[in-house]
């Protein structure tokens, strides 16, 4: 896609953080952008954060398909086309795993894996038709596995492989498909609040300049997996 203007996109997760990221960056390269999140306030903060008239704010749960389905349909209602998805929703609990509580596995499972094949079965009708672009954000922690990170690392693991695999049955339609893999991101996950001590963090931009780069690519060539992780990490 190397002209990027008035193409459409759709982000889950993207009311804040590296959804928001990637939503501001993609605008300002000229695209219609649609975001999602389970709360109309936040999105109402983005929208105003963002200020773009090009921006669709949308209410999706991606642990329903129903809500993404809805989601992908008022998309193609407003713009009649839709070319790059970037799965960005997720929740991160952490735990020993014999501490684990069945409620944050579940919620893991449903968001971070469930999540990226609601949203992708929802919209890969269209992406065949605009021979677009399917994105999942996924983690080092999809490669890396950690203490405390067992439900968490399943979850990542899984959306890296579900990628890999995606990529190998549709681009036969065309359609490319890639995960980013970051490490440590400034952004609210895990109930952090970015400040100066997140400083040497990848920042939210970063991802957005990424995700352009990408669409920009030559259509020959698929970065199916891109990791990226901080220049410097913080000394401890």
């Amino acid at each position: 896609m190397e002209n990027l203007k008035d193409k459409v996109a759709y982000i889950t997760g993207g009311s804040k953080g590296i959804g928001l990221g990637v939503a501001r960056a993609l605008l300002n390269a000229g695209m219609r952008v649609a975001i999602s999140g389970r709360h109309s306030e936040a999105l109402t903060h983005a929208k105003e954060t963002l200020g773009s008239d090009q921006l669709l704010t949308l209410v999706s749960n991606v642990d329903r398909f129903k809500d993404e389905q809805q989601a992908v349909d008022k998309i193609l209602g407003q713009w009649g086309q839709l070319d790059v998805v970037l799965a960005n929703a997720g929740v991160g609990h952490f735990a020993p795993v014999d501490e684990m509580s069945v409620e944050h596995w579940t919620q893991m499972m449903n968001t971070n894996l469930n999540g990226v094949f609601h949203t992708l079965k929802a919209s890969v009708a269209a992406l065949k038709e605009s021979k677009g672009y399917y994105m999942t954000l996924a983690s080092l922690a999809g490669t890396n596995f950690f203490p405390t990170g067992a439900g968490y690392n399943a979850t990542k693991f899984g959306v890296v492989g579900f990628t890999q695999a995606a990529m190998l049955d549709l681009r036969k339609y065309d359609i490319k498909v890639s995960t980013i893999m970051p490490g440590s991101v400034a952004t609210h996950f895990n109930n952090n609040e970015p400040s100066q001590k997140d400083a040497w963090k990848i920042q939210p931009e970063d991802i957005g300049e990424l995700v352009v780069d990408l669409l920009k690519m030559h259509p020959r060539t698929l970065p199916s997996k891109v990791e990226v992780r901080p220049s410097r990490p913080d000394k401890k």
